[in-house]
């Protein structure tokens, strides 16, 4: 005979009946839970409420786009030795101006070179409005020259 959904049963002590809390003292009666006076066992608190201090919803900003960034953050374009030594095979001059018209960086804004890959030999001048420490000693090494800007 073959099993139809009728048959189907919930396993033994799988389902409890749902405790009706609050109706004599027979069956979790008395307190129903709510433990003994104030103000929870009297009414229901909202979940907003922190008993009298000041209301998370009020002590946050009114208007959306809460800004919480430093003032003076200066923000720089990120160029890396082995995209130097990609862009400007040949060696050469290397200015944020250079930069630009290669497309490895924004206009206007401050550029910083960093020491990440090789320049594989390539002597460059490289003038820039930072650098690191990695990149000053690769770009020394291979003949090149660092002018901070």
């Amino acid at each position: 005979m073959a099993i139809k959904v009728h048959h189907l049963r919930p396993a033994p002590g799988a389902k409890t009946e749902k405790t009706r809390v609050g109706r004599g003292e027979g069956s979790k009666g008395k307190t129903a839970g709510r433990g003994t006076k104030g103000t929870g066992a009297r009414k229901n608190v909202s979940a907003a409420f922190e008993g009298g201090q000041m209301p998370i919803h009020m002590r946050l900003p009114k208007m959306k786009g809460l800004k919480n960034r430093p003032r003076n953050k200066v923000v720089f374009q990120v160029v890396n030795l082995d995209r130097l030594a990609e862009l400007f095979p040949n060696g050469g001059e290397v200015g944020p101006s250079e930069l630009v018209q290669a497309g490895a960086v924004r206009k206007g804004q401050p550029v910083k070179v960093l020491g990440s890959g090789e320049l594989g030999g390539v002597a460059l001048t490289v003038s820039a409005h930072a650098f690191s420490e990695s990149a000053k000693e690769k770009i020394a090494a291979a003949g090149g020259s660092t002018t901070e800007l």
